[in-house]
C-alpha cells in the first residue's frame, strides 16, 4: 500500500456544502526522500523506504550517515517501507500529491500515553457502585482476580491495573477533505490517535 510518513498537527472543523460542522485533524504528509528500494533479487520483496523529519548531522552515527548519503539527502528521523505500484527512483521525493481529495485513508498513530492507570481507565470497570455494608474503599478496585487452591496463580490475559496508552492505533476509512499542496498538509475528516506533533502514517 502506498502511503506517507507524517505528523499530526491538531485538530480543527471545516464546513460542507449543506452547513455542516465537520470535525477534521490537520495532517503534515510529507515531503518523504527515497533512501532505499528493495528488489525481489536483492531482499526478497519489493518495497520503498521512506525516510521523513530533518535530523541533525551530528546526531546521526556514521551507518545513518552512510545510508543517507546514497539517496543524496540529509540524515532523517522516521524510515518506514511502503508498496508504491509504480517505480520511485532513490532520492526522489514523495509530497501530498499522491493523494486526492474525497480519497479514503488508513492513519496509524501511537495513542497518547497516560501511563499506571488502574482497571476503572484502563478497561472500564464500573467499580463496586454501591458505599453500604462497609464497602468504604472498594469503589475502584479489580475485585477478585483468581482461585485459591487451583490454579494457585492468576491467567495470563487478565484485566488488570498497568500501563495504558503508547499503543500503535490504526484508524481506517478517514476522507480527506482537503489537501493543501504547497504546505504539505492534508485535513481528514475525524480523530486521529496520538499527540499534537507525533508522527503518523497515512496509507492508502
Amino acid at each position: 500500500m502506498a502511503g506517507l510518513i507524517g505528523k499530526k498537527i491538531g485538530m480543527t472543523s471545516v464546513f460542507s456544502a449543506e452547513g455542516k460542522n465537520i470535525p477534521c485533524t490537520v495532517l503534515e504528509a510529507g515531503p518523504c526522500v527515497v533512501t532505499q528500494v528493495k528488489t525481489i533479487e536483492s531482499d526478497g520483496y519489493k518495497a520503498v523506504q521512506l525516510a521523513y523529519d530533518e535530523k541533525k548531522e551530528k546526531s546521526a552515527n556514521n551507518p545513518e550517515k552512510g545510508h543517507f548519503s546514497k539517496a543524496k539527502t540529509s540524515p532523517k528521523r522516521k524510515l518506514v517501507e511502503f508498496e508504491f505500484e509504480n517505480s520511485l527512483q532513490l532520492g526522489e521525493s514523495v509530497t501530498s500529491e499522491i493523494f486526492a481529495e474525497g480519497e479514503v485513508v488508513a492513519v496509524y498513530g501511537t495513542s497518547k500515553g497516560k501511563g499506571f492507570q488502574g482497571v476503572v481507565k484502563r478497561h472500564g470497570f464500573s467499580g463496586v457502585g454501591g458505599q453500604t455494608h462497609g464497602q468504604h474503599n472498594r469503589l475502584r478496585a479489580p475485585g477478585s482476580v483468581g482461585a485459591s487452591s487451583y490454579p494457585s496463580r492468576v491467567f495470563k490475559g487478565m484485566r488488570m491495573a498497568g500501563r495504558t496508552g503508547g499503543d500503535q492505533v490504526k484508524v481506517s476509512g478517514l476522507k480527506i477533505i482537503k489537501i493543501i499542496g504547497e504546505q504539505n498538509l492534508i485535513v481528514v475528516k475525524g480523530s486521529v490517535p496520538g499527540a499534537n506533533g507525533s508522527y503518523v502514517i497515512i496509507k492508502k
